[in-house]
């Protein structure tokens, strides 16, 4: 038994760049793109031109005449895009298609190979078009590399909140069944509505998969219990906006960005009254165990694999591309929707 007296905190890192087992990468998006000028949707480039200049108020990254990152191939795991604020147009080489943000949830699974763009179309022309999301990357254990292709889309009313009385705290359960609620006499805890593809790591309760939005305002602080398979589990949070100084976990100060905390301690984590706010992730899971070999957007479990998946995409493009241009968007004036097999979804009202 862990003892309740004694820090949970791990480890402790100035430099927020690492993620954990069975994450393999995550980046926090935020971008303040200006008004659209005309219904071109273009961002001005800027500066020098460097897509991913840190000091610029927003990148182009890979995009040409609109941000974001044209046609690209992904194999061997998933990526999770959960939103915060702005617009995502994604399209992919299986005729899927989307434009969702402002608090949305986009989960695919790459599998065997497909490819897909994620664009940022400036959509306001009288306000601003700022952009800000999490894109994390979680891996696939080798049974399940090769698996078929799939996409999900989860709608911001269907993404679970939590908020104390006093309003000084927020969470968005992106993942996990944490801060639910259930039956406190049996002891059976509510399930997150939002289930992963079934080929997902995070598809079996069992791997405790967690993805949660935290922001706490001066004074705010937040119960975060014990991970439910305990010290098995990796669990570490992530100072993404604001800082960490009057941020404590159980009482322990915390310093740094990213913080890596013992999973089967029920924690408390509040901000001084002093303090400004700050906005964290939570990742956590059960470690897939597997040796990862990454070469850009493929990821397998040895050399040979990465090497066979660059020959695969030679060869074929993991499928012909459907879309007439490279960094799709769609219209300025076309609401949120997903387009699945063939079928048309929008967000409920």
């Amino acid at each position: 038994m862990s003892d309740p007296t004694a820090s949970p905190i791990l480890k402790s890192s100035l430099v927020a760049k690492a993620t954990l087992d069975p994450f393999l990468y995550c980046v926090y998006h935020k971008d303040a793109y200006p008004a659209a000028k005309d219904d071109s949707m273009e961002a001005p480039r800027q500066g020098d031109g460097q897509d991913f200049n840190p000091v610029a108020p927003y990148r182009m990254y890979h995009g040409d005449r609109i941000a974001g990152f044209p046609k690209h191939p992904h194999r061997g795991f998933e990526t999770i895009t959960a939103t915060v604020e702005g617009i995502i147009d994604h399209s992919d080489s299986f005729g899927n298609a989307g434009r969702y943000g402002n608090g949305d949830l986009q989960w695919m699974t790459a599998g065997k190979g497909v490819v897909h763009a994620e664009m940022f179309p400036l959509v306001n022309k009288e306000t601003h078009n700022h952009v800000r999301f999490f894109q994390i990357w979680i891996n696939l254990p080798a049974c399940s590399k090769m698996v078929e292709p799939s996409f999900a889309m989860f709608w911001a009313p269907q993404v679970p909140k939590w908020s104390p009385e006093d309003g000084l705290a927020r969470a968005t359960i992106f993942y996990g069944d944490y801060l639910l609620g259930g039956d406190a006499a049996t002891g059976e805890r509510q399930r997150n509505p939002n289930t992963s593809p079934k080929d997902s790591w995070a598809f079996d309760p069992e791997h405790d998969v967690a993805v949660i939005h935290i922001v706490l305002e001066s004074g705010g602080s937040i119960p975060i219990p014990a991970a439910h398979g305990g010290s098995a589990i990796n669990r570490v949070f992530y100072i993404v906006d604001g800082s960490s100084s009057g941020l404590t976990l159980n009482g322990f100060r915390v310093k740094g960005k990213m913080i890596t905390v013992d999973a089967s301690v029920d924690l408390t984590i509040s901000m001084s009254d002093s303090s400004s706010s700050v906005d964290m992730l939570m990742l956590q899971g059960k470690p897939i165990g597997e040796p990862v070999s990454q070469s850009g957007p493929f990821v397998m479990n040895t050399p040979e694999e990465v090497k066979q998946a660059e020959a695969d995409y030679k060869a074929t493009q993991f499928g012909e591309w459907p879309w007439p241009r490279r960094d799709m968007v769609f219209a300025q004036d076309k609401g949120r929707f997903s387009l699945l097999d063939g079928n048309e979804t929008v967000p409920p009202t």
